[in-house]
């Protein structure tokens, strides 16, 4: 058995863990940073819309030896605008110009001409309207909160409220960050960048729902025992689904790694940039809220209930009995197979032995 094999069977049996229900604090405090960090860089440096939600006009040149540089220049002087100028495989340039009409764009189609030392016929032009762009944006944000409404819904249905509640609190967490790196890091934002952040919200939602269903698998009963609390078994929901998390991550990872850094970085393929961008940021962000801060909440939330806080009453009560007395914590009404796993190794015990004590 592989090396991460063998940690993920020994996390699944409560061997060895990390206690991410114990340090929830430092990972609310470092999302909180960077969800600070998101809007305090949207409300400074805002986004770089594409043309498609500005309107402006999208020249495409036949094939030229000019620079790409050279030809933002030429772009900017002739339009007064700021110019976005991209190399195509054919050797001919794509240039984004923003806030022109017809009449103007023709006359900076014409400048071009000359700059670039082309005939005008050659270049193609496209206006695209800011109309178009809102109803874009207007429709994505319905579809945004029309799945929010969702998700809430069948979680409340399918596990219960506070569970509802820790996913979209989640998801709201995964795309402020997305979007505060768009703003950081001044990509364009496109279609395709809406269509990503769209699409990242059905992953950051799958590992969350995969342990909130151990959770909930889990935790059955558990007012019927005095051993453990409901953060406990929290702590080992997420610990047995760790490694799965992870695999499931990079693998879903590395293909759109690959888009970003390879076909975006070292090919110069920029509007691979507007979607592969939302999709690793937003990819990483959901592996992360799912283990650090969606189920650390739902255990906050349900301590407050009566019953669980009485159950913590117990339950530390008879472990500081026990350890005055220096003995293990054992009653025999573990209402989960597996004992929950905590930080450091677990030494071995004989379960029958202790159930007839």
């Amino acid at each position: 058995m592989s090396k991460l094999g063998d940690l993920g069977a020994r996390l699944h049996r409560g061997e060895v863990g990390y206690d991410f229900i114990g340090n929830r604090r430092i990972w609310y405090g470092i999302s909180i940073l960077i969800t600070i960090t998101a809007i305090v860089a949207l409300a400074v440096r805002g986004l770089n819309m594409g043309i498609e939600f500005q309107g402006g006009a999208v020249f495409t040149t036949p094939k030229t030896d000019v620079s790409v540089s050279q030809a933002q220049e030429y772009a900017e002087e002739a339009s007064g605008h700021d110019a976005l100028v991209q190399k195509l495989g054919s050797g001919s340039l794509r240039i984004q110009v923003g806030g022109l009409d017809t009449a103007k764009s023709d006359q900076v189609r014409a400048e071009l001409a000359k700059d670039l030392s082309v005939p005008e016929a050659k270049i193609a032009a496209e206006i695209v309207g800011p109309s178009w762009g809102e109803q874009i944006a207007t429709k994505a944000w319905t579809g945004l909160a029309v799945f929010m409404i969702l998700v809430v819904i069948y979680l409340a249905i399918a596990f219960e409220w506070r569970m509802a509640v820790a996913a979209l609190v989640a998801l709201i967490h995964d795309l402020t960050i997305t979007v505060g790196i768009y703003s950081l890091v001044g990509f364009e934002v496109t279609v395709g960048t809406v269509i990503g952040l769209l699409t990242i919200l059905g992953y950051s939602l799958y590992d969350t729902v995969v342990v909130f269903d151990s959770l909930k698998e889990q935790t059955k009963g558990i007012t019927q025992q005095t051993r453990w609390t409901y953060s406990d078994i929290a702590n080992r929901s997420i610990n047995s689904t760790l490694v799965r998390s992870i695999n499931t991550t990079v693998v879903a990872l590395l293909p759109v790694a690959g888009l970003l850094f390879i076909g975006g970085g070292v090919l110069g393929a920029g509007m691979l940039n507007d979607i592969s961008l939302s999709l690793f940021v937003g990819l990483a962000a959901g592996a992360y809220s799912s283990i650090f801060i969606a189920t650390p909440l739902v255990a906050d939330l349900k301590e407050r209930e009566p019953a669980m806080r009485a159950l913590r009453k117990k339950v530390l009560a008879k472990r500081a009995a026990a350890a005055a007395k220096g003995e293990d914590v054992e009653d025999g009404t573990d209402p989960v197979d597996a004992e929950p796993a905590v930080v450091g190794q677990r030494a071995r015990r004989g379960r029958s032995t202790e159930r007839r004590g």
